[in-house]
């Protein structure tokens, strides 16, 4: 039997700026998901230590710091069955180079001048990075 997951979805500073907000929600209500949360944020240091935690000694980590801080970031807390993998998937691959049309970062994302990787969202892996994600970004939403 299959289970009813819940996922994070971040629409990152570059989604934000570009306008693909309304694109990506669409493309969840389009795969009849459940939106329950969702908040336009501005990512603070502590919050960007726990969601890339293991990433924080990592040499590139400044450089996820000042992206993920270059302008508002959208969360969004969506559900349905197997919407984890699904909407993984639907990102695509993590280098917007690799990242095949018709998958959100192969559609939207890009090479910028300054050399830093932007690829428009972030997408929960597994359902206990989800949950513990979904708890980074929306501390006070119950289970």
């Amino acid at each position: 039997m299959t289970q009813l997951e819940r996922t994070l979805l971040l629409v990152k500073p570059d989604g934000v700026t570009e306008g693909h907000i309304g694109d990506i929600i669409h493309r969840l209500e389009e795969k009849h998901y459940t939106i329950s949360a969702l908040k336009v944020v501005t990512a603070t240091e502590d919050q960007l230590k726990n969601h890339y935690s293991d990433k924080v000694d990592k040499p590139f980590f400044k450089e996820i710091t000042s992206y993920m801080q270059e302008d508002h970031l959208v969360a969004i807390v969506a559900s349905g069955v197997n919407i984890i993998k699904t909407v993984h998937h639907m990102a695509g691959n993590t280098n917007p180079d690799e990242a095949q049309p018709g998958t959100i970062r192969g559609d939207y994302s890009h090479d910028w001048s300054d050399g830093i990787l932007r690829n428009t969202v972030h997408t929960s892996d597994s359902v206990t990075d989800a949950e513990k994600e979904i708890q980074i970004w929306f501390p006070n939403l119950e289970v």
